[in-house]
C-alpha cells in the first residue's frame, strides 16, 4: 500500500478490508472443510488475536503516515475503523452462510454447542439444578440467527473499542515541536 497522499482513515479502511477478507475466507473454508471449527475455542482465540493484531498493525502504519507522531484520537480511530470494517465483513459472510445458504447448519451447531456445554458442566460436577437451568437457557438461544449475529457484531465493537482505547494510549506520541 502506497503511503503517499493516503489519510489515516483511508489506510484504516484498507486494512479493515484486508482483515475482513481474511476473516471471510477463513469462515468460508471452515464451512467447506470442517463445520465443527465454528465451535472451536482455539479458532475463536485465533480470530481475536488476528483482529487485535491487524488493528495494531493499522495503528502502526497510521503513525508512519503521520510522520511518527499521532494523537490518542488518531490512534483510536485507526484501530477502531480497521476492526469495525473487518468484523462487519465477517458478520455479513456469517449471515450469508447461516441465514441464506445453509439454514440448517446453525441449528446443528447450536445442538453441538448444547452438548459441549452439558459435557463441560458434567466434567466439573455442576449441580443438576444449576446445570438444567443453564442448559434450558442455552437451548432457547439461536446463536446463528441474523439478530444474534448482529448483536454479536455490536458486542464485539464494544470490546474492540475498549481495546482500541488502550492501544490509543500506547501509540499516542505528541510532536515536541508542535505549536499549540
Amino acid at each position: 500500500m502506497s503511503e503517499s497522499n493516503v489519510t489515516v482513515k483511508e489506510s484504516a479502511i484498507q486494512y479493515g478490508l484486508i482483515l475482513g477478507g481474511i476473516l471471510a475466507i477463513s469462515t468460508v473454508l471452515m464451512y467447506a472443510l470442517n463445520q465443527e471449527l465454528f465451535l472451536s475455542a482455539w479458532v475463536g482465540v485465533g480470530t481475536i488475536v488476528l483482529v487485535i493484531g491487524t488493528g495494531i498493525f493499522s495503528v502502526g502504519k497510521a503513525k508512519d503516515i503521520l510522520g511518527g507522531f499521532m494523537s490518542f484520537k488518531e490512534a483510536f480511530t485507526a484501530y477502531f475503523i480497521t476492526t469495525a470494517v473487518g468484523l462487519a465483513i465477517s458478520t455479513a459472510v456469517g449471515i450469508l452462510i447461516f441465514a441464506i445458504i445453509d439454514t440448517e447448519l446453525g441449528a446443528y451447531l447450536n445442538e453441538q454447542s448444547y452438548e459441549m456445554a452439558r459435557a463441560f458442566m458434567e466434567r466439573f460436577n455442576t449441580p443438576e439444578e444449576i446445570m438444567n437451568e443453564s442448559l434450558n437457557e442455552l437451548k432457547e438461544v439461536d446463536n446463528f440467527s441474523i439478530v444474534n449475529q448482529v448483536k454479536s457484531y455490536f458486542t464485539g465493537l464494544i470490546m474492540q473499542a475498549v481495546i482500541g482505547l488502550l492501544i490509543g494510549l500506547i501509540f499516542k506520541k505528541a510532536d515536541p515541536n508542535a505549536i499549540d
